[in-house]
Parts: structure tokens; C-alpha cells; sequence
């Protein structure tokens, strides 16, 4: 008789250095502790970040399994091997919830495929954080990850987003690279209307966390934030 099948739990880790204590459940915690197998983004954070928690096995006797950008999707089917054998596994991400911005939604999907239960636990998500603290639209909004690089499709790209929301009343939300963040507000002050509200999160859960919400104009009154190296969202929503 086949074994069933193990339980995939998505696990959310902290977004900094802050204890796990403050923003996981102890519920969540004490999974994280007992399970063997995880399939991660980055086996040094997943090992730092278990670590913390105080598995109830050495983390040198738990297995890892990548799942990155990296990963080709030929090589899904094996990070299931352990759920097909009858074991729990347990996914983390970089940063957050695994599965929302992130390439283990890619493991979710297959999981589903094979009938193997998927357990979201709760914890911190950036997203979802910034867009309750922004004062925005929560009703209608959507999240476009990065945005382009490249100054014009940039550009072009900011300006297609301020329509949609004004045409929509949609809250629009979007990352960069945090050696990048000051300049994607230079080019949003610089691109948007000026009644349109921005709110800049940063450092969310962390000691320095700063959430502002402002007009485009309030935004140029106002001596701007440092946000240079600083993990920030960014959430616009344009008025009619």
C-alpha cells in the first residue's frame, strides 16, 4: 500500500533581523521545528533562520532542497519526492511568504497536481503589511513586482500604472532593488500627477520601519526619505 502523501507547509520567515518571536504564531514556530525537509531559496538564510527557532534536530541532519530563479521546472518533480514518500516538508522563502511573489508557487501548483495538501501558515507579508498601513485602496489593487529597468520603459510603465489606477480606483504596488529605490521616486515624483497619493513603505517590522502616505506634491514639499539600501515598497493610487 502506497504511503500517503506528506503536507506541504509554507512557512513565512521574518523580513529582517527581527526575532521570529515578535511576528510568527507559536504555532508556526513549532512546525518549522520539527520538520526534516524544507525546500528553500537560499540553504544559508534557511539554516540561520531555523537556527534561530531551535529545531528539535541538529540543522545539520535537515535536508535541504533549492528553489530559486534558477530551478528549472524539469526539476520540480523531485523536490516532491520527499511528500510522495510520506514526508511533511516545509517551504521557505528569501523573505516573507512563501508563494506570493516568490518561485515556490511554482512547487504549490504541482503539489496540487499530485493531491498532496498545501498548509499556508501565517506571518509577515510586505505586501499585505504596506498596503493595510497605506491608508489605499484595499478593495481593488494588484502587485506588478519589479518594474522595468530601462529609463523610457520605466517611464512608460509608471504612467500606464497612474491610468489604470485612476481609471480603476485600483492600488497599484510594485518593488525595486534597494540600491535602486532612490531613483524609482525621483522618476514617480517626476512622472505623476501631482494630486496622486504615493506611500513609500520601508523596513517593515524592523526597528526603522517608515510607512508615508502623501500627494505627489506633499511628497516634492518634503525633505525625501534615505531609502538607499532600505527593503521599501512603493503603493500608488491615482484620483479622479
Amino acid at each position: 500500500m502506497p504511503n500517503k502523501p506528506g503536507t506541504l507547509y509554507l512557512i513565512p520567515c521574518t523580513l529582517g533581523e527581527t526575532p521570529a518571536e515578535q511576528v510568527l504564531p507559536q504555532h508556526v514556530i513549532d512546525i518549522a521545528r520539527k520538520l526534516h525537509h524544507f525546500v528553500v531559496e537560499q540553504p544559508k538564510t534557511a539554516r540561520r533562520f531555523l537556527a534561530a527557532l531551535k529545531p528539535e534536530q541538529s540543522i545539520q541532519s535537515l535536508h535541504f532542497a533549492a528553489l530559486n530563479e534558477h530551478t528549472s521546472s524539469g526539476e520540480l518533480p523531485e523536490l516532491l519526492s520527499p511528500l510522495l514518500a510520506g514526508q511533511d516538508v516545509g517551504v521557505i522563502s528569501e523573505a516573507g511568504c512563501p508563494g506570493v511573489a516568490d518561485p515556490g508557487s511554482d512547487l504549490v501548483n504541482l503539489a496540487h497536481r499530485n493531491g498532496i495538501q498545501v498548509v499556508p501558515l501565517v506571518g509577515p507579508s510586505s505586501i499585505l503589511l504596506a498596503l493595510m498601513a497605506s491608508g489605499l485602496n484595499g478593495q481593488c489593487f494588484a502587485f506588478h513586482g519589479y518594474l522595468p529597468i530601462a529609463e523610457t520603459d520605466r517611464k512608460n510603465a509608471i504612467v500606464a500604472l497612474e491610468a489604470e489606477s485612476i481609471k480603476r480606483n485600483q492600488t497599484q504596488i510594485f518593488i525595486e532593488t534597494p540600491y535602486r529605490n532612490d531613483r524609482l521616486l525621483g522618476v514617480l515624483l517626476a512622472q505623476c500627477r501631482p494630486e496622486t497619493l504615493l506611500c513609500v513603505a520601508t523596513d517593515i517590522t524592523l526597528p526603522g520601519e517608515q510607512i508615508r502616505t502623501r500627494t505627489i506634491a506633499q511628497w516634492k514639499s518634503q525633505p525625501l526619505p534615505m531609502l538607499n539600501k532600505r527593503p521599501s515598497l512603493f503603493l500608488l493610487l491615482g484620483k479622479r
